[in-house]
C-alpha cells in the first residue's frame, strides 16, 4: 500500500518547512513566471482557500470528475508552468519576505491542527475534497513550487 505524503504528517511538514526556509527572496526559478516572494504569496492564498478563510468560485471542468481529480492529486506529476490556478490563488501581494514566510508557516500549522474528519471546503478546481485529499494536495502543491525554486 502506497503512503501518500501529506501535510498532516509531522515529518513531511517539517521537511517542507525546512525547504521553504532554505529559500531567499532572490532564489532563481526553474520554470514559470513567479518570483519566490510571489510564490510564497500564492501558497498563502491557497492555504486560506484550504482553511475556508476565503470564498472561492467553483470552476467547472474535467478536474472535478472523480477519476481525474484523484489521479491529479495522488498519481500524476503536475506540468511545469502550464496550468494556472483560480484567480483567488493570486490575490496577495508580497510585502516582507520574513513576515510573509512566517505567515505561511503559521497557516500551515493551523491547517495541520485541523481534524481530518472535519468538514472541508470545496477546492475551486477539484471540487469536493476530504481532509485526506486536502493534506495530500497541499503537500503536492508546496512540493511543486519548492521544486520550482530548487528547494
Amino acid at each position: 500500500m502506497k503512503i501518500w505524503r501529506s501535510m498532516f504528517d509531522d515529518s513531511c511538514r517539517r521537511t517542507i518547512l525546512a525547504r521553504l526556509r532554505s529559500l531567499t527572496p532572490d532564489s532563481d526559478r526553474h520554470w514559470g513566471r513567479m518570483s519566490a516572494p510571489q510564490m510564497v504569496a500564492h501558497l498563502t492564498d491557497q492555504m486560506h482557500h484550504a482553511l475556508g478563510d476565503e470564498a472561492v468560485a467553483a470552476r467547472h471542468g474535467p478536474l472535478r470528475w472523480p477519476p481525474v481529480r484523484l489521479a491529479s492529486i495522488y498519481l500524476l506529476p503536475w506540468p511545469k508552468g502550464r496550468i494556472k490556478g483560480p484567480p483567488e490563488a493570486f490575490v496577495t501581494q508580497p510585502k516582507s519576505w520574513e513576515r510573509d514566510v512566517r505567515e505561511l508557516e503559521a497557516l500551515l500549522e493551523r491547517f495541520a491542527a485541523r481534524d481530518l474528519k472535519d468538514t472541508w471546503p470545496d477546492h475551486a478546481l477539484f471540487g469536493r475534497l476530504n481532509g485526506r485529499d486536502w493534506g495530500v494536495f497541499v503537500h503536492k502543491h508546496f512540493d511543486h513550487h519548492l521544486r520550482q525554486f530548487g528547494a
